[in-house]
């Protein structure tokens, strides 16, 4: 008798769970093939990364880390893409503005344009790039008339991941401009607040979070960005040598630990930038109400 009422009042007591009560069926299936799908292309393919580079042990990567080529190529990578999608917020911002804002001639083309880094290939927008700014170029020609040469220096690499990145800030943050009622400005205007009042205390305010993630997105893009920089950057030690190009440098070495060892240092450094932006994003949206 007390064994019935042992297993009555298993029965009884709601089981605990980790997934919010919900009306949609098939949760079990679906996170079953959500963990099986990140685990084949993205956990597996990770811990096979740091099993090539486990030989080498924390103080050789940190000794790789440290070497002046991979330092240099580091920087130049990190540093560029950073200044590139501080950039890309700022004139995709502004894009993305015009095109939900604005009612224009021509404005489906101008649309359709944003989106073609997305379409062209690296390789082909590479090769338009260095064409276009090598001294004799279109555009080029004119820096060169002051001294400024822009391809095959870090200057190339800068415009490269430009090019590639504003996609990613303007259609990040059109959607949201587009929820944001336009009502809303007038009655700042209204109120007596001046242009620039309402810009910054009314439409910035929501559209941080969004600001974020396309930075994020340019950010993370342009880190790893490898076929349009190739051809425009130069690819010279110390001075215009990217992180990915360096690590196909020690495949065709044979240095596969090594290049695995450069891996996991970008991996480690854009894991902690991107961590970084996720925290004040949250912030960001609890702070304005958005969670």
């Amino acid at each position: 008798m007390a064994d019935t009422a042992l297993r009555q009042a298993a029965v009884a007591r709601p089981r605990a769970s980790f997934v919010a009560p919900s009306a949609l069926p098939g949760f079990g299936l679906t996170f079953g093939y959500t963990i099986l799908y990140l685990s084949l292309i993205v956990l597996i393919p990770l811990a096979a990364l740091l099993h090539k580079s486990a030989v080498l042990g924390p103080s050789g990567i940190l000794a790789i880390a440290l070497e002046p080529q991979v330092f240099a190529a580091l920087r130049v990578t990190f540093g560029i893409s950073f200044l590139a999608a501080i950039v890309n917020v700022v004139f995709g911002v502004i894009v993305a503005w015009v095109l939900s804002r604005y009612d224009f001639p021509g404005k489906r083309l101008v649309d359709a344009a944003v989106d073609l880094p997305f379409a062209l290939p690296t390789a082909v927008a590479g090769l338009a790039l260095s064409s276009l700014y090598a001294s004799n170029g279109w555009i080029g020609q004119f820096f060169a008339m002051g001294g400024i040469k822009v391809a095959y220096t870090p200057k190339g690499i800068f415009v490269a991941l430009v090019f590639i990145g504003l996609p990613f800030v303007v259609r990040t943050l059109q959607p949201v401009l587009a929820e944001i009622d336009k009502e809303i400005e007038e009655a700042s205007a209204t109120l007596g607040a001046t242009r620039f009042q309402t810009v910054t205390r009314v439409l910035l305010p929501p559209l941080l979070p969004a600001v974020l993630t396309g930075f994020a997105l340019a950010f993370a893009r342009a880190v790893g960005e490898y076929g349009s920089v190739i051809f425009i950057a130069g690819n010279i030690p110390y001075v215009s040598e990217i992180v990915p190009s360096l690590i196909f440098q020690k495949l065709e070495q044979n240095k596969y630990a090594d290049a695995a060892a450069i891996a996991i240092i970008m991996l480690a450094i854009s894991f902690a930038v991107l961590l970084i932006i996720n925290l004040i994003q949250a912030w960001s949206r609890k702070r304005t109400g958005d969670v």
